[in-house]
């Protein structure tokens, strides 16, 4: 089985506090990239097996998330093993959860593939434990999102018809780097109610808590956000902890990076 495990932006994400698991409760909405995918597919077979092609993933195989997913599957279900392969297409280390939407894939193959009949709930539930965008992926449509991000809310956002940008430059950034200089705060006016403003009065207002601090150590990030201000974007952001950037404008703009910068362009 093939599935096109597409990716996602964030439209504002606000660090509300520190829990006491160590992770951080969030109020996000995730916003899904149609468009920009990696090709997963899943087959039944005598050994789990993980391969890749596409862009290099600087990560172990067996410590890769669709390897991870499978084997949740397997242990939880009793079912046969997989040849999984991987082509990957969404740049890593960008904040766009190309790694949590290919782990997704492999939990949607593997129900149809051996006709688990999973619901909704149960896969959101097993999609929760290998990390925190992972779930959103199961319903793949506009949520606002809130605990680690596995708490869901569908949201409507008036954005047919325009057009997304996604810039990502060669430069990662970490989880942990962006976590590590996060402030946590709760926001006096809600990114729930701030998203129902139209979208010229985003800017400003629906923001990326981390921004503040990567942009600082990464000044490459806030050129290319400013970049997007330019060229007439009506709102611009960082995606989840970056690297990657994003612009939402009303025309099909015209761009000038540079050459090494990955550029993703869809209607909405």
């Amino acid at each position: 089985m093939v599935v096109k495990a597409n990716c996602k932006i964030n439209i504002g994400l606000d660090v509300l506090r520190r829990r006491a698991d160590g992770f951080h409760d969030l109020s996000t909405v995730m916003f899904p990239v149609k468009e920009l995918y990696d090709i997963v597919e899943v087959v039944p077979s005598e050994e789990m097996t993980f391969t890749q092609s596409g862009i290099v993933i600087d990560c172990e195989p067996e410590k890769n998330l669709c390897i991870k997913a499978a084997k949740l599957i397997k242990s939880r279900y009793n079912t046969p093993n997989v040849a999984i392969h991987l082509e990957k297409r969404v740049p890593f280390g960008a904040g766009l959860g190309g790694g949590s939407s290919d782990a997704t894939a492999v939990i949607v193959a593997m129900d149809e593939i051996f006709s688990l009949n999973l619901s909704e709930t149960e896969k959101i539930t097993l999609a929760a434990t290998l990390g925190s965008d992972t779930a959103f992926f199961v319903r793949n449509t506009p949520q606002l999102c809130s605990g680690r991000g596995e708490i869901m809310t569908s949201v409507e956002l008036p954005l047919s018809g325009l057009w997304l940008v996604v810039v990502k430059p060669q430069e990662g950034v970490s989880t942990a780097e962006a976590y590590s200089g996060v402030i946590p705060a709760v926001p006096a006016l809600s990114l729930a109610e701030q998203i129902q403003q139209p979208i010229d009065r985003w800017q400003g207002r629906v923001k990326n808590d981390f921004e503040r601090h990567i942009f600082t150590t990464h000044p490459l990030l806030a050129s290319l956000k400013e970049q997007l201000i330019n060229s007439g974007a009506l709102y611009a952001s960082m995606s989840g902890s970056g690297s990657a950037l994003f612009g939402i404008f009303e025309n099909r703009p015209q761009l000038n990076f540079d050459s090494e910068i990955f550029i993703h362009i869809e209607q909405l």
